[in-house]
C-alpha cells in the first residue's frame, strides 16, 4: 500500500504541474481573504470564517484536479497491468492512491495555517478563537477526505483524465451543495427539508466548523466515505482476482 502512495506523490510532484495546482490553490485562497470584496478585514475581528466558507468551493476545482489521473491514466498507458502484477490486494492498491492523493490535499492546506498566525498578530483584542478554529480545520479535513474518495472512485470509471476531472466535479458539488439546494424547494417546507438536508455534506461540514465536534457528523464522514472502497473495485482489478 505504501508503495503505491509513494508512487503517487512522486508522479505528482515530478512535475511542474502539481506544484503550480498547490500554488494557485493558495493563491485564489490569500487574495479572496485579504484583497477581494467581504475579506477578513472587512469583518472588524479575528476570524478566520471567511476561509472555511470558500475553502470547500476551492477545493472542489483541486482536488479532482489532483486526483483525476489515479486510475485513468494507470488504464490509458497500460501501467495498471503492471500494477496488477506487484504483490498487492485490491484494497491495498485502492488505498494507496487515497492516501497519495490525500497526502497532497494535505500539504496544500498546511500553508494555510500561516493564515492562524496572521490574523493572531493583526488582532487587537484577545485574538482568534482557537478552538473553534481547530474545529472548522478537522471539518476541512474531513470535507477533503470525502472529496478525495469520490475523486478517485470517478477517475477509476474511465480511461480519460479530463472525464474524470469533470465527473469528480459534479459528483462532488452535488453531494457537497445539491441536498442543501433541494432542501429549500418550497414542497419539502415543514420538517422535511431538515432531513433532506442532513444528508448532504455541506450540513455536517458546517456543523463541525462550528467548533463541535459531533459524533454524528464524525459517523457520516466515516460510512460515506468508506463504501466506496468495499464495495467499489476498478473493474479491471475484478478480472483478476
Amino acid at each position: 500500500m505504501w508503495s503505491v502512495c509513494k508512487k503517487e506523490l512522486r508522479q505528482f510532484f515530478s512535475s511542474l504541474t502539481g506544484y503550480i495546482a498547490i500554488i494557485v490553490f493558495l493563491l485564489v485562497n490569500g487574495v479572496l481573504l485579504f484583497f477581494f470584496r467581504d475579506n477578513i478585514f472587512d469583518f472588524g475581528y479575528a476570524t478566520l470564517d471567511r476561509f472555511f466558507q470558500l475553502a470547500p468551493w476551492i477545493l472542489l476545482l483541486l482536488i479532482p484536479a489532483i486526483s483525476m489521473r489515479s486510475f485513468a491514466e494507470e488504464f490509458k498507458t497500460g501501467t495498471f497491468e503492471i500494477l496488477q502484477t506487484r504483490p498487492l490486494s485490491r484494497s491495498q492498491i485502492v488505498w494507496g492512491k487515497y492516501l497519495g492523493s490525500l497526502i497532497v490535499v494535505l500539504i496544500a492546506l498546511l500553508p494555510t495555517l500561516v493564515y492562524i498566525i496572521s490574523i493572531q498578530k493583526l488582532s487587537a483584542g484577545e485574538g482568534i478563537d482557537m478552538g473553534a478554529t481547530m474545529g472548522a480545520y478537522i471539518g476541512l479535513f474531513f470535507l477533503a477526505a470525502v472529496f478525495t474518495a469520490i475523486s478517485i472512485c470517478c477517475s477509476s470509471f474511465t480511461s480519460n483524465s479530463v472525464v474524470a476531472f469533470i465527473a469528480g466535479l459534479l459528483v462532488c458539488a452535488l453531494l457537497y451543495y445539491g441536498f442543501n439546494a433541494i432542501s429549500k424547494l418550497p414542497a419539502l417546507s415543514g420538517g422535511a427539508d431538515y432531513y433532506v438536508e442532513m444528508a448532504g455534506i455541506d450540513f455536517h461540514y458546517r456543523s463541525i466548523s462550528r467548533g463541535l465536534i459531533d459524533a454524528r457528523d464524525i459517523i457520516y464522514f466515516y460510512f460515506g466515505d468508506l463504501p466506496l472502497y468495499r464495495h467499489h473495485q476498478p473493474q479491471s482489478l475484478k478480472k483478476v482476482r
